[in-house]
């Protein structure tokens, strides 16, 4: 009886691909569960995945109350994750998923290096690549659509380097469904095959990427929006000499930290002019997180930049030229372990300790399920699974029935809302039973949770029971009974500990841009 052909090929891109899953996965659940995670991105993906669940059209009020989806980004491929999230409705399967995509990207890849190079040049070009900086810098950062357009390009690439052409197109096709801004990496593919003498393929790659490209900036996604227009348009306009002239020195670091870790061997290759388009729609938007390293813009760069890289250094071994291919690979270690380092010390939210996020997550168990909520950009992916979570502001805050606080980045609102868990680092509110309150002043209650290291009592406060061993049920029913206990007292002169008092209400802190 034959064997299967898969089972002789060399298992170890699989046996990397699997380590590096575990590893993104590990990496970025970890963070969620520690509320480093983000409503931008994390709580808008998990609401509109949950929309494609529930059978609807998709929608995140993150975005705003009933925001379509699809005019902000087009991205319909993530439907594919709707059976998922049914059987497991939670933040973490995204992020799983997410990990999986990522690492399915290292097989091509490292398939591709093991081929040209043997196995230990190989090898360490497919580890390399699973540490770079653009796939950890992406994990680091919540969940993005992009994750599907990874794996994609490193297939097409691999299979332009195996002058596949076909396979590369038909590969490079479904990036159209991943993002609107993909269809001009699909342009450059085509491009590709017509400078290698493919025209019929790369004619019909280009002409249909570009059609539907314009199909859905032009037609598709103003059709959807509340104002019949193109969002993103906006972040290339007023001026348009602007964002292409500043930011240079961002930008220069950006294209220095992807040809770092090849040695700048990359640029021997004619793949690398595949990360052109990419690129340039990043330095000319007119926000600046599109220029730098950090989040996830860099990651669909990276199988481009790691292709180009076994392709350049196949033609300088047959230059014959005095690098070593050692010190190559040398530099590509230090440089991927550095890069790595770099990435998942990202500027972020300031870290709350083990004991603050144990009571965090007790304290959140007080909000009951399906009810609407105003919450923090830190804490709404904690809750977009089981309420209708919109984004904390200001002007918001009487529109929702529960408000979730980061005391570190937001201000109370200053009407309508009773205190229901008062934390140093979290607060949680609810609609009074009047819906009004006197403007400058909030009405107390004496907060039904209490900060706590875990294992010690809790003094009940109110009459209510001590926190540990509530379940959720308990903790709605506690709650709601003191709501309609309470009476309400005269204003209180209480303020948030190291602040002054005022009749002004500040404002929330702005929402991120994504």
């Amino acid at each position: 009886m034959p064997i299967p052909q898969w089972l002789t090929r060399d298992p170890l891109p699989r046996a990397l691909a699997a380590a590096a899953s575990a590893s993104y996965a590990t990496h970025s659940i970890r963070l969620h569960r520690s509320f480093q995670s983000s409503g931008y991105d994390l709580g808008i993906f998990e609401q509109i995945v949950k929309s494609y669940a529930d059978g609807r059209w998709p929608t995140a009020d993150l975005l705003g109350p009933g925001a379509p989806a699809l005019a902000d980004h087009f991205h319909p491929i993530l439907v594919v994750l709707a059976p998922f999230y049914l059987l497991f409705p939670y933040p973490e399967t995204l992020l799983v998923a997410q990990s999986c995509l990522f690492a399915v990207s290292v097989v091509p890849v490292t398939r591709l290096a093991l081929r040209v190079h043997g196995k230990p040049v190989g090898s360490v070009i497919g580890i390399g690549y699973a540490m770079s900086w653009g796939l950890w810098s992406a994990v680091d950062f919540d969940f993005h659509e992009i994750c599907f357009a990874v794996p994609l390009v490193a297939l097409a690439v691999e299979r332009l380097a195996t002058q596949q052409w076909k396979a590369a197109a038909a590969y490079a096709l479904p990036l159209l469904l991943v993002k609107e801004e993909l269809a001009l990496t699909v342009m450059g593919i085509g491009l590709y095959l017509i400078w290698r003498k493919q025209r019929p393929v790369g004619l019909a790659l280009t002409i249909f990427s570009v059609t539907s490209f314009i199909l859905v900036i032009v037609v598709i996604m103003p059709a959807l929006s509340t104002d019949a227009s193109y969002h993103q348009i906006r972040s290339l306009t007023a001026p348009i000499a602007t964002p292409i002239v500043a930011g240079w020195d961002t930008k220069l670091v950006t294209v220095l930290a992807l040809l770092a870790p090849t040695a700048f061997v990359a640029l021997r290759s004619p793949t690398v002019a595949l990360a052109i388009p990419t690129l340039g729609w990043r330095f000319a938007s007119g926000t600046p997180t599109h220029w730098g390293i950090y989040a996830h813009y860099s990651a669909v760069l990276m199988p481009i930049v790691f292709v180009a890289f076994v392709d350049g250094l196949r033609r300088l071994q047959e230059t014959r030229r005095s690098i070593p291919c050692a010190a190559v690979v040398t530099c590509l270690v230090v440089t991927s372990l550095t890069t790595v380092m770099l990435a998942i010390r990202a500027p972020g939210k300031p870290r709350w300790t083990a004991d603050q996020q144990a009571a965090a997550r007790h304290a959140l168990t007080l909000v009951p399920d399906g009810v609407t909520v105003a919450a923090s950009n830190r804490l709404a992916p904690q809750l977009t699974n089981r309420c209708r979570v919109m984004l904390y502001r200001s002007e918001q805050s009487t529109r929702s029935q529960w408000i979730v606080l980061d005391r570190q980045a937001d201000t109370p609102p200053t009407t309508g809302y009773v205190v229901i868990a008062e934390l140093p680092h979290l607060a949680i509110f609810t609609m009074s039973a009047s819906g009004h309150t006197p403007t400058g002043s909030v009405w107390w209650t004496k907060p039904q949770v209490a900060l706590r290291k875990p294992g010690t009592a809790t003094t009940p406060l109110t009459g209510s029971s001590p926190l540990p061993g509530r379940t959720r049920s308990q903790a709605r029913s506690t709650t709601a009974t003191a709501r309609r206990s309470s009476t309400p007292r005269a204003p209180a002169s209480r303020h948030w500990p190291g602040t002054v008092p005022t009749a002004t209400p500040q404002h929330a802190s702005p929402a991120p841009t994504r």
